[in-house]
């Protein structure tokens, strides 16, 4: 009788049990196979932030999870990315209003380099110049934000809706807002 090819090779891989990091609760949420530490090091699994939160007002959101260390058959994580189903962004955009599309690379008290995309949408059509101010608006909010907090303490903003109660406040007084989105939020690849 023949083996197959390759059989040796994964009988011989170990299994890593997936951590969250302790922003996200410590909790195990999978395992994945590989040779050595070394080979899991680097890899982003996809998650639904739901199923990790425990919250279902978290169901439109994914996160990748970036596997930075593996030992003794554990793996921790970081955050790589927060973001929404596309689905749900466009189900915001209605005729008769309009969207703001944001784009901010920021720093956060720790250092931590972060590139967020965010959507604001109207309730009606507004000029230019508002949506203009908007942009600005979001911009320096987040700016000062970030330079006030660590990493943990901004995805534990955005996940609690604080840092959009705060921006919608804001806004508000430029041009009524109905919706204020995370897009994307990638934060940078922490070198050990």
């Amino acid at each position: 009788m023949t083996t197959q090819k390759g059989l040796e090779k994964w009988k011989a891989k170990q299994w890593f049990d997936v951590q969250t990091p302790a922003v996200l609760g410590n909790e195990v949420i999978g395992s994945v196979p590989a040779a050595d530490e070394k080979a899991v090091t680097g890899r982003i699994m996809k998650v639904s932030l739901a199923w990790v939160t425990h919250d279902p007002s978290h169901s439109f959101y994914t996160t990748g999870l970036r596997i930075i260390n593996a030992a003794n058959g554990k793996a921790d994580t970081e955050v790589a990315y927060l973001e929404s189903q596309f689905s749900y962004l466009r189900s915001l955009v209605k005729r008769h209003s309009d969207a703001v599309y944001t784009y901010d690379k920021l720093k956060s008290k720790d250092g931590s380099e972060a590139v967020v995309k965010l959507l604001i949408t109207t309730r009606n059509k507004v000029p230019y110049s508002k949506t203009h101010a908007i942009r600005v608006a979001v911009s320096t909010l987040l700016k000062e934000h970030f330079a006030k907090h660590t990493k943990d303490e901004i995805i534990k903003g955005l996940l609690n809706g604080e840092i959009r109660k705060e921006a919608i406040e804001i806004l508000n007084k430029i041009a009524p807002i109905s919706k204020f989105e995370i897009k994307r939020v990638e934060f940078s690849r922490k070198i050990a």
